[in-house]
């Protein structure tokens, strides 16, 4: 039996693959659970045309991180930390840290978009990288001062 997946299925394809299986397999497992439909000419129209809209709304999606990243790269942001006696800083500078910074200056950005190894215990200017949907990134400079 012919049918289209309506959902990836492990061991036997992606989303929108046309497959041949067996009968049952396809009765008893995946139709009733919503992962496949029998191939129709009126199926094959209709994932037609859901395939268009996704690959739209993908291409749109695309668009919208790419101005988010060309918004953010480059951006230098200055965080004021009070220090110790000894020059210390009080508190380390983390990714939360720096998202609630960028979400301040009108950008949403989430903490675990923010590549930080390690938290900043120093001053000056440390490059830190933030990572996008669909594999972009974008580099913003982070400037340690002391709090006056």
């Amino acid at each position: 039996m012919r049918v289209i997946l309506l959902q990836e299925v492990k061991s036997l394809g992606k989303k929108y693959d046309i497959k041949n299986v067996k009968a049952g397999y396809a009765r008893n497992f995946l139709i009733p659970k919503g992962l496949a439909k029998q191939v129709t000419e009126k199926t094959l129209k209709l994932i037609e045309t859901q395939k268009e809209i996704e690959e739209k709304k993908a291409t749109e999606e695309l668009k919208k991180v790419q101005t988010s990243v060309s918004k953010v790269d480059g951006l230098e942001i200055t965080i004021s930390i009070k220090l110790g006696k000894e020059g210390q800083l009080f508190e380390s500078i983390t990714s939360q840290k720096i998202a609630e910074k960028l979400k301040i200056e009108g950008f949403k950005i989430k903490k675990s978009q923010i590549i930080l190894e390690e938290p900043i215990k120093e001053l000056g200017e440390f490059s830190i990288k933030i990572s996008f949907a669909h594999g972009l990134e974008a580099e913003i400079s982070v400037i340690v001062v002391e709090e006056k």
